[in-house]
């Protein structure tokens, strides 16, 4: 067995296809809102916390 005939045969008549790069359709806009749902979420569970905090020092501050 010689090298060519291992090797791998390319006609040149075959097309070769272009490799085309994805574009983004969209998915920068899908990120940003999920990043601002994310933000949004965050601030609502803080506040939630801190008046749950607020709530027990205020309920035991009474006692």
């Amino acid at each position: 067995m010689t090298m060519s005939e291992t090797e791998p045969t390319v006609d040149a008549t075959e097309a070769v296809e272009p490799v085309v790069a994805r574009t983004t359709n969209g998915t920068e806009r899908r990120k940003e809102r999920g990043v601002v749902i994310r933000v949004l979420v965050y601030v609502a569970v803080a506040h939630l916390m801190a008046f749950y905090l607020w709530l027990m020092f205020a309920v035991i501050g009474k006692h």
